[in-house]
């Protein structure tokens, strides 16, 4: 049953995400910002140590599963932002109400930044809520060793994450092997597509189909990321063999995974047996072994044929005796291209973070000329788009500051909060705890922001100012309102360019894929053009479909289009796109050039519909050549009709 609307944006904010939790990343928490703070009091430098304990903080929110080698660009650059914003505050703390102007600007390009993935969005963010801090916050120590001392605290969480993953595995010791230490991430996340195979080829011609194949999609991108960094950031001790022996079953898994989509377009449920194969071979890479026998194929269709022989390959592939798969998999990291930061989803999100933290800032400087900094660093996170629906993180914002000021007011009644000098140890004890409970945090943003309230307290009691919490609450509940109003002002809530400029922008990826699978010949194809173009497709439509599912939570003040549906239709597309490669090298017709035509001239019309940057309402017509083409015709007439209405 449809929800109505208003459900939508309501129950958001009670979503928590799911997942386990990683062990590493507590003990990490537990070793990261409390003993930072601990040696920096002790020692004689507190100022210095918030520093460092403020930069391990936002390097633990940004350790997230993966391999070593992924945590290093999760935590590394995002804190290479947060020690240039605090450069940049230097020069807000002297520029008085010019502050205002500095931070507005430093927000449109942050906001803009964030378009290009996670990894920017989390480097602009810290960018901008340093420049802010460093421009409100009073500690009498060089620029340079401030910035030195947010780096150190973030470095500090880096070191252990690699020092984890080498205590763990270890070195690789048998010859030719990949071996722990030197990749055995990269093998879980390959590991990780097989299994997630067999679940999607499980629940062809059931209800979960569609979301089967997205959760492949995702494991996909997490694999050839994690191969690409592989390749970028390799150990002295790996062994080339090794690298090539994954990337070839990776390869089996991409040609596997462009069969399986097209038995998930066919619909028609499939034996148990079929889901037999792909979970072997994901434990063969688990173990770096081999998978032994694999189910016999059973070949009664075109995309059943297609599937038994990717199997068969993969099976030569895991023997040793054919590196043929490897020419399959995509160009590691090579499907990138996203959508232009400057392009009109970056002006959206950099006007929006611009405005709202622009007028933050000027209030902030009304009510107080000290310590406003809290102000427009909450606006900075709150604003951000790609966090999800506005309405859902500023009444979790605001109830994660309330308990996180509670927790903290009870924690100091109990035990000792002075300043440096004697009591010290209280505030360190509840940064650890704060470290402790933040991977466990991230799984919700009140639950969060309650932690990260408890740590920061504690930072700015050591930093001698022991009247903090209320004024802190007041400060977010002021930067709640403003976000509120000004973030869903009309020009800065247009879903068009913020979510269709994404649909569209992965429409035409998926029209280059599919006019390469129609105009190209069977036997002059290139596998790896055909397996970029592929991947580039489908990771546009994850970006777009969360973009989507973000649109369908925000409290409308407008009418929008149905962008879930249309998100679900452009994947419906590849998904075509993809089957109709698999028939086509297994004797279906090739379409004539009067169809190419008119199937290629329809989706970039679809395309400029869904964006807003032209085109009219098209209607399909009949289709020749190639099956899946009628369904693509079809289904780009409807994404017309729901982008127009």
């Amino acid at each position: 049953m449809h929800r109505p609307e208003a459900a939508r944006w309501l129950k958001h904010p009670l979503r928590w995400q799911r997942g386990p939790v990683s062990g590493a990343a507590v003990v990490r928490g537990a070793l990261g910002m409390g003993p930072l703070l601990a040696a920096g009091v002790a020692s004689g430098h507190p100022r210095e140590a918030v520093l460092a304990g403020l930069g391990a903080m936002f390097a633990g929110i940004n350790d997230r599963p993966g391999t070593w080698r992924a945590g290093v660009l999760q935590m590394g650059v995002p804190a290479v932002g947060g020690a240039l914003g605090v450069l940049l505050g230097v020069v807000g703390a002297a520029a008085g109400w010019w502050a205002v102007p500095l931070l507005a600007v430093v927000a449109v390009a942050s906001g803009a930044v964030s378009v290009a993935g996670p990894v920017g969005s989390a480097a602009a963010v810290q960018l901008l809520v340093f420049a802010a801090v460093g421009s409100g916050m009073p500690l009498a120590v060089p620029a340079w060793v401030k910035a030195g001392s947010y780096l150190a605290g973030a470095g500090w969480i880096v070191l252990l994450r690699v020092a984890w993953a080498g205590a763990v595995h270890g070195r690789p010791t048998a010859p030719g092997r990949s071996g722990g230490g030197g990749g055995a991430g990269e093998r879980l996340a390959v590991a990780a597509v097989f299994d997630a195979l067999g679940d999607a080829l499980a629940a062809v011609g059931t209800a979960d189909a569609e979301s089967a194949r997205r959760r492949l999609t995702a494991a996909l991108d997490r694999a050839d990321e994690a191969l690409w960094l592989r390749g970028r950031l390799p150990l002295p001790w790996e062994r080339r063999a090794g690298r090539r022996r994954l990337a070839e079953r990776f390869g089996a898994a991409a040609a596997l995974c462009e069969a399986a989509v097209a038995l998930l377009w066919e619909g028609e449920r499939l034996p148990e047996r079929v889901t037999e194969g792909p979970r072997r071979l994901a434990e063969a890479v688990r173990n770096d072994g081999v998978p032994g026998p694999l189910p016999t194929p059973v070949a009664d269709s075109p995309a059943r044929i297609a599937f038994d022989e990717a199997v068969l390959a993969a099976g030569l592939v895991f023997g040793g005796g054919s590196a043929a798969a490897a020419a399959q998999a995509p160009g590691a990291g090579r499907f990138r291209r996203g959508v232009a930061v400057w392009g009109p989803a970056g002006r959206e999100y950099g006007l929006r973070v611009g405005v709202c933290v622009g007028a933050s800032t000027a209030v902030a400087l009304v009510l107080r000329a000290d310590h406003w900094y809290w102000l427009p660093a909450t606006a900075a996170f709150l604003v951000k788009p790609d966090y999800g629906p506005l309405f859902s993180r500023v009444v979790n914002r605001f109830a994660g500051t309330a308990v996180g000021v509670l927790a903290f007011a009870a924690l100091a009644a109990a035990v000792s909060f002075a300043a440096p000098g004697s009591g010290w140890w209280g505030p360190v004890a509840a940064v650890t705890a704060a470290g402790m409970l933040m991977p466990l945090a991230v799984r919700h943003f009140a639950f969060q922001t309650a932690v990260v309230t408890l740590a920061v307290l504690a930072f700015v009691t050591l930093g001698g100012d022991t009247q903090a919490a209320a004024a802190r609450l007041a400060d977010t509940a002021i930067a709640c309102a403003i976000v509120l109003l000004v973030g869903h002002l009309p020009r800065l809530v247009d879903t068009r360019a913020r979510v269709g400029h994404r649909t569209a922008h992965a429409l035409r990826h998926t029209l280059r894929y599919l006019d390469h699978v129609i105009t190209t010949p069977v036997h002059g194809r290139d596998p790896r053009q055909r397996a970029d173009l592929r991947r580039a497709a489908y990771h546009a439509l994850a970006e777009a479909r969360a973009a989507a599912e973000s649109a369908a939570a925000e409290l409308r003040t407008r009418p929008d289009p149905d962008w879930l549906r249309i998100a679900a239709g452009a994947e419906r597309i590849a998904d075509a796109a993809t089957a109709c490669a698999v028939r086509l090298e297994h004797g279906a017709p090739v379409p004539g050039q009067e169809t190419v035509r008119r199937v290629t001239a329809v989706l970039a019309e679809v395309a400029a519909v869904v964006d807003g940057t032209g085109g009219r309402v098209v209607v399909a017509g009949e289709a020749e050549g190639c099956l899946t083409l009628d369904g693509i015709l079809d289904e780009a007439e409807r994404l017309s009709v729901l982008a127009a209405g």
